[in-house]
């Protein structure tokens, strides 16, 4: 977790910092093969060089990105979790519980999905 350590740091609220703590470190222990990493300020996890999901935070939520394409290939899981969706992420409000399945879903997505690619982004 030290990749994201300074990050955490940040994030005043506790418990705010308990419940990402919580997320990255889920990812990491089912994800074992997958690199941590900052870029643009933003905790991510990427596969050999390629982007896989990423994640920022605001005062109200968590926000969530693995790229439009997952986003509009688990539109209606998302909406099922109760997430608002933008074009590129979905947000989780600190109050909602994460769905720990949605997110594993869409990594597996990703990683099988560009499992070939060799740019960063689609």
């Amino acid at each position: 977790m030290n990749e994201f350590q300074k990050f955490l740091d940040k994030i005043v609220n506790p418990g705010y910092r308990e419940k990402m703590e919580g997320l990255f470190k889920h990812i990491t222990e089912k994800f074992p093969g997958l690199k941590r990493e900052i870029k643009w300020n933003q905790p991510m996890f990427s596969n050999h060089g390629t982007f896989i999901i990423g994640f920022s935070i605001a005062k109200q939520h968590i926000a969530v990105a693995p790229e439009a394409v997952v986003l509009d290939h688990f539109a209606q899981e998302i909406k099922k979790a109760g997430y608002e969706r933008s074009k590129m992420l979905f947000r989780i409000k600190w109050t909602d519980e994460i769905d720990f399945d949605l997110i594993d879903n869409m990594i597996e997505y990703n990683i099988e999905d560009k499992k070939n690619m060799t740019k960063f982004w689609r």
